[in-house]
């Protein structure tokens, strides 16, 4: 029997038995997959199974729960008349929320909506221009006033904050590529117009213009790609960040011992008598204030009629 199957059996054996009552969250995708073995595909397919059963429904944000008993019934094949691409799109992005970009196929995307397997191909080709438009929804979810100051630092720092905010909402964006290879998405390119603006103004060159603009993305996101990080190992090894940094103490230790570095030990010493606590927030505050005083630094050294002269002839 496959494998997505027997994983299937076992979870309406725990339903029947009562061990997953009515209302209670099944195990994700990635737990799934984690506990038998398998790909997040495969466990996604033991999932839609149970879902067309009727014995689990899928809810916002929180993945499937347990169906109550006046609710098992058949699934509503005839809501696919009603299915949109928004709603295709938002199903995606609330499964990659909970459970992490590898968790979407079309397959969990239908039983999320209960519709049939073909129907969300009348609205995409596939998975990959799913993702695509996935990205562009969540990118557009946060945008800038119709006016702001042409000051370069606070909209510098508006524009960080503002994709550090869509990043931990979705953590799953920070994973989608390489910074050499951006995604052509019209929302994305938002964020890059309100940082473009103020640096046209100083009279930067073109280059110079993405380049700032490519180091304040680049930079966030790269604080940003431990979010995501963070939830699989989490979900892979059931250990949050304490269980882990306890169950390494053995090997820190072993290092701390040899005598070869002295301020790494200190330092682990002295955290360990405090207490410290690696807030992604704060992190992330610090390397933006770090950057915005490199620019600043660097666009000091720019004499202000070479700033000027470079405006006018942007200008003509």
């Amino acid at each position: 029997m496959p494998r997505y199957l027997d994983i299937a059996a076992e979870l309406k054996r725990q339903i029947a038995a009562g061990e997953l009552v009515p209302g209670a969250k099944v195990p994700s995708v990635r737990k799934l997959a984690a506990t038998w073995g398998v790909a997040t595909a495969t466990a996604a397919k033991a999932l839609t199974v149970v879902a067309q059963e009727g014995l689990i429904n899928a809810e916002p944000r929180s993945g499937f729960v347990v169906a109550g008993s006046k609710n098992v019934k058949a699934p509503k094949w005839s809501r696919q008349h009603d299915l949109t691409r928004d709603r295709l799109v938002r199903a995606a992005i609330d499964i990659a929320d909970a459970e992490g970009l590898a968790a979407v196929s079309m397959r969990s995307v239908t039983a999320r909506l209960g519709v049939a397997t073909m129907a969300p191909y009348r609205h995409v080709k596939g998975k990959d221009e799913l993702v695509i438009l996935m990205a562009d929804a969540a990118f557009g979810e946060r945008g800038y006033p119709s006016k702001g100051s042409l000051a370069w630092r606070p909209r510098l720092e508006l524009a960080a904050r503002t994709l550090w905010s869509l990043f931990k909402r979705h953590p799953w964006l920070a994973q989608l590529g390489p910074i050499t290879r951006p995604l052509p998405l019209p929302n994305l390119t938002a964020h890059s117009e309100w940082m473009l603006v103020p640096l046209e103004a100083l009279g930067l060159t073109a280059a110079e213009m993405l380049d700032i603009t490519v180091l304040i993305f680049s930079y966030t996101q790269g604080i940003a790609v431990h979010l995501e990080r963070e939830q699989q190992a989490f979900s892979t090894s059931g250990m949050s960040d304490e269980d882990w940094m306890d169950s390494t103490e053995g090997a820190l230790n072993a290092i701390t011992a040899m005598g070869r570095f002295p301020t790494f030990s200190k330092m682990l010493a002295t955290l360990n008598a405090e207490g410290y606590d690696l807030i992604l927030d704060n992190l992330f505050e610090q390397g933006l204030q770090a950057l915005l005083d490199g620019l600043a630094s660097r666009m000091s050294t720019i004499p202000c009629g070479e700033l000027n002269t470079r405006a006018t002839n942007n200008g003509d």
